[in-house]
């Protein structure tokens, strides 16, 4: 059995069907149930829907061969996993926003509210800012406003909860989708069954095209 960590929610059910199209389905998923784990034993492979977030700890620790992770997950926390596929789908990118009147004053450390600590300090050591992270887990958007933060860095979709709350966007960081990663160890076992799946979806985003 190939064991596949999908991520609950939209982004998941594209990547299902996805995998279906692919000829790995398991009509068991699609029924309107409470449970968690769906195998079909015909074609040897088992999904289970877990918090997208989590989809990377699942497949570093083997609970999971192959899982779909957002590329945000991968740079915040540097899973020893392999990365074989960008699915161009949950299409969005990593951001610094802050209010449309902000000026950077270098002379002073950058106040940065963030879930991202990883990612905001990798990009800011890079350009040689000072910078005091305040890790927040949501609404970020409200602490440049209260004056907690100067700038947030966090993921930006269309741009319309900056703009309601007056922020826009001042720098990009880098693009974020969904990527299909595998384990070290089950890819060195279940080689072929996931490069077999893995050159399915890649037709798929080729014809896509």
């Amino acid at each position: 059995m190939l064991n596949v960590a999908l991520p609950k929610g939209r982004l998941g059910e594209k990547v299902y069907s996805m995998f279906e199209k692919a000829g790995f389905e398991c009509p068991s998923i699609k029924e309107n149930n409470r449970k968690l784990i769906f195998e079909n034993e015909e074609k040897a492979v088992r999904y289970f829907w877990v918090k997208p977030s989590d989809v990377a700890i699942y497949v570093e620790r083997g609970a999971a061969d192959i899982g779909v992770a957002g590329k945000d997950i991968l740079l915040e926390y540097e899973p020893e996993v392999y990365e074989l596929l960008d699915l161009n789908i949950g299409k969005c990118k990593m951001a610094v926003a802050a209010k449309a009147d902000f000026r950077d004053d270098t002379q002073k450390t950058l106040r940065v509210a963030t879930k991202f600590t990883n990612i905001t300090k990798n990009y800011y050591a890079a350009r040689g800012r000072d910078i005091d992270i305040i890790h927040l887990n949501g609404s970020i958007e409200i602490a440049p406003i209260l004056d907690l933060s100067d700038v947030i860095v966090d993921i930006v979709e269309t741009g319309t909860t900056l703009k309601e709350n007056n922020l826009e966007v001042i720098e990009s960081i880098v693009p974020i989708s969904a990527r299909m990663i595998a384990n070290k160890s089950s890819f060195k076992f279940k080689g072929s069954q996931i490069e077999n799946i893995v050159n399915e979806l890649a037709k798929q985003l080729e014809n896509k095209k």
